[in-house]
């Protein structure tokens, strides 16, 4: 029979790790006596991110003395105390390839229902002063895994553990684990593992991801159970495309329309998604770009649509340079900011230059004649800014079942309420309350930092559930690095120090290029230093958060990631760069 040999508790503390502080309750130590066990978790517990770790799915972190002693061989050790992997409970027994997902225990006067395994993240392997211990935990099969409190009461180490209850579908621990981080993702083991009751969300909505790709036909690479999935590009690498026409659309806003020098049609892109310019002033350094798609997705052509901004070196030189019959290097169409089908209502927002991606949604349900329920809010700061006001005044005239709310910030005099605008002011959560948009709609918002900060977050807030929220931002992306202490943001840099001497490494979003140096493990390692906004987890190529667009080039991996990402992409976190590249970031 199993057995709870240790109780090891521990709360969130400071941790000085790469120039930077991490807040985390990995560090927990044994405890003596009887300890109570409530909903969240063990007295005297306590978790330093929240968003990965405890909650009522997570309250108990388990690992076994048999994988002790497995880490203790393969690495050589015998420093190892309890809660060494940042456990609640130490066992005898109970291995992650036996115990199912929906296993129930009692353990003195509480009890216990198995989850999920653990989240592999970077401060496992920071407690353990080992930084591949998130991927071997998974590569090892041995992830230990988190208890849910079905009834609360105190608990000793020493007391036996007893099954009461048995998971139904048969899905171990390990198997789970795998599911989702290694390859292969079976579908009929998908199937299986979201009949289980007992799973966690998360988990459920990561397999259930897997299991859409996994049926969708022409699915893309990659493993959407942890990035969003794309198709991959149309092409690799940049390619000449031709300008044949040049528009003003609005007093701040131009666009450009491209076709293939040969005269054949482009491939088509999805709406929503962007094209990738590489532009040489004046034959100086490269300028990378990325600029949304603003027309029909499938017409054979691209048009970009591009906001002068005021010191924009690559904007500027095309509003003023740039003529029609000009090659300019163009990158495929990529992003995963694009329009879902379905039946359910759609809630396109957008303000200012924001509104291109959502127009090309807009264009394409125009152009299928769509009869689902399509709200169109726009905010402007007055006429003169309104780009496209008439295309798609034109396009919602198309729609049967079309709504449209525009806002102007500032109106001029010469702007008319009611036909130019709708009302003055700016889009917010309230608005949308008031216009009585459809809780079960799916929502597209991109525009100004203003609007991304505030208004994403209200709509996942609200009925509106947070999967059917998507958003996209101009420029990089929002920072993901768990537990590291907030620090005021920096504008992007080269790194200090001498320039390095390798590859040309170029950040599109970031509109930053540098050159690669050895002194960096990987290519998240030089985006940090250049201050470049990052999304990481594991750092060892397990959890895809940092998995970022390969716009060119090509990479090497140290470590290989556990499940390759999806073609045209690259995880930051372990590679680096084999020639030139240019990323999504």
């Amino acid at each position: 029979m199993a057995k709870l040999l240790s109780v090891n508790v521990g709360l969130p503390q400071d941790v000085a790790w790469q120039g930077r502080t991490v807040r985390t309750g990995v560090w927990k130590r044994a405890v003596t006596g009887p300890r109570m066990v409530r909903r969240l978790n063990v007295e005297g517990d306590g978790q330093g991110d929240l968003a990965g770790h405890g909650g009522e799915y997570r309250a108990v972190l388990v690992y076994q003395l048999d994988s002790y002693r497995h880490w203790q061989e393969h690495l050589r050790r015998d420093d190892f105390a309890y809660g060494q992997f940042g456990e609640n409970f130490t066992v005898d027994g109970l291995p992650d390839d036996e115990v199912r997902i929906g296993d129930r225990f009692r353990v003195g006067e509480a009890l216990f229902e198995v989850t999920q395994p653990r989240v592999t993240c970077y401060r496992v392997g920071l407690r353990m002063g080992e930084p591949r211990m998130a991927a071997l935990l998974v590569a090892h099969r041995r992830p230990g895994f988190y208890l849910r409190v079905l009834a609360e009461g105190r608990v000793e180490a020493g007391q036996e553990i007893v099954k009461i209850a048995s998971g139904p579908e048969e899905m171990t621990v390990a198997d789970i684990d795998a599911l989702l981080y290694l390859p292969g993702h079976p579908r009929d083991d998908l199937v299986r593992a979201l009949r289980v009751p007992a799973l966690s969300p998360g988990w459920k909505a990561s397999l259930r991801a897997l299991l859409d790709q996994a049926g969708a036909s022409g699915a893309p690479a990659g493993n959407a159970g942890l990035a969003p999935a794309a198709p991959p590009p149309a092409w690799t690498g940049f390619r000449p495309l031709r300008v044949r026409r040049i528009d003003v659309e609005s007093a701040g806003v131009f666009s450009v329309t491209l076709t293939a020098p040969d005269g054949t049609p482009v491939p088509a892109a999805l709406p929503g998604q962007f094209l990738t310019v590489r532009l040489r002033p004046g034959g100086g350094p490269a300028l990378v770009r990325s600029y949304s798609l603003s027309g029909p997705p499938d017409r054979g052509e691209y048009r970009l649509s591009i906001k002068r901004e005021p010191h924009g070196a690559a904007s500027g030189w095309l509003r003023a340079r740039l003529r029609a019959g000009d090659l300019l290097d163009c990158a495929a169409p990529r992003g995963a900011f694009t329009l879902t089908a379905g039946d359910g209502p759609v809630l396109l927002i957008s303000a200012g230059i924001g509104v291109t991606p959502v127009l090309a949604m807009l264009h394409a349900l125009a152009a299928g004649r769509s009869t689902r329920e399509v709200w169109w809010v726009y905010g402007a700061r007055d006429g003169a800014e309104h780009p496209f006001a008439e295309e798609s005044r034109t396009l919602l005239g198309r729609l049967p079942n079309a709504h449209r709310h525009v806002s102007y910030s500032r109106p001029a005099p010469g702007d008319r309420q009611g036909r130019d605008y709708d009302a003055a002011g700016r889009i917010s959560a309230g608005l949308l309350r008031d216009l009585g948009v459809p809780h079960g709609a799916d929502a597209y918002v991109c525009g100004p930092p203003a609007l991304m900060r505030d208004l994403p977050g209200a709509l996942a807030a609200s009925e509106l559930a947070p999967s059917h929220v998507h958003t996209e931002v101009f420029g990089a992306g929002p920072a993901l690095t768990p537990g590291v202490a907030a620090a005021s943001q920096r504008p992007v840099h080269p790194p200090t120090g001498p320039p390095g001497d390798g590859p040309v490494v170029s950040f599109a979003r970031s509109g930053l290029t540098v050159s690669w140096s050895s002194a960096y493990a990987s290519l998240l390692e030089l985006a940090e230093a250049c201050d470049v906004p990052t999304r990481w987890s594991c750092r060892t190529g397990v959890c895809h958060s940092c998995e970022s667009g390969l716009l060119a080039g090509s990479v090497a991996y140290s470590p290989e990631p556990l499940d390759a990402p999806a073609e045209g992409d690259t995880l930051i976190c372990c590679s680096r760069p084999r020639e030139d590249v240019v990323l999504d970031l």
